[in-house]
């Protein structure tokens, strides 16, 4: 993590300098002593976290952290308990109260690095899936259980892996085909659409889903040619 120390005490400033270098997680961009030189750095510099000195002249460090839109992880570090509530009113992680031990800074250090690694994680997103319209009632289809769907007239039927019967709903094989993802389903045939990543063999006029043949007509041939080509 990227930090910076804000406090307009020089001896605090070189005591925090040596504790970040004891933290291997830890990368110092710069010491300032007071919030505008910190403003400064923040518009030039990628920062992840501020130990942050609430009594500094013209602008204290609470005063500061209300201007910053976007203000990375703080850690405020100060002599004065009293402003601890209205810190943590404003998301700070940790306060720190001087004198502080190692282990104490080492503690703060780690609860940021927790939060950090959380950030960095990316986001779970959701499989898509769409509603069908089931006797009445709306059944979720997420696609990647689609093995294939089958057309019949004005109804189709999902063919699903998790399940031993297909679904069968009123549905076009147009808004069937709106409804998938593009390149992730094949038409073969004009009743059928097949998932890609399911077939497991090509035969002359036929697609394997394991031991399910699925027919592939002259008309959409070209579909499984061009499947074949994908590198």
């Amino acid at each position: 993590m990227r930090c910076i120390v804000i406090d307009d005490e020089q001896l605090v400033r070189e005591l925090l300098s040596d504790n970040i270098a004891q933290v291997p997680f830890l990368e110092l961009v710069a010491t300032c002593k007071t919030a505008m030189e910190a403003a400064d750095i923040l518009q030039r510099e990628q920062v992840d976290l501020m130990f942050l000195d609430i009594q500094m002249p013209r602008m204290n460090g609470l005063q500061f952290l209300q201007t910053l839109p976007h203000p990375p992880m703080v850690i405020l570090v100060t002599a004065y308990e009293q402003y601890a509530l209205e810190g943590y009113n404003l998301n700070v992680l940790d306060y720190l109260v001087k004198p502080f031990p190692f282990e104490r800074f080492f503690k703060a250090c780690n609860k940021a690095y927790e939060l950090f690694r959380l950030k960095q994680q990316p986001a779970m997103q959701e499989e898509p899936y769409f509603f069908v319209n089931v006797e009445y009632t709306l059944v979720k289809i997420v696609v990647s259980d689609i093995e294939y769907i089958e057309g019949l007239k004005d109804y189709i039927k999902i063919h699903l892996s998790s399940a031993p019967y297909p679904v069968l709903t009123r549905m076009t094989m147009k808004a069937a085909e709106e409804a998938l993802p593009p390149g992730a389903f094949v038409r073969t045939h004009k009743s059928y659409l097949v998932a890609v990543r399911r077939i497991t063999a090509v035969k002359r006029d036929l697609v394997c889903i394991g031991e399910k043949e699925i027919p592939v007509s002259d008309f959409y041939k070209d579909n499984v040619t061009r499947l074949l080509r994908r590198p």
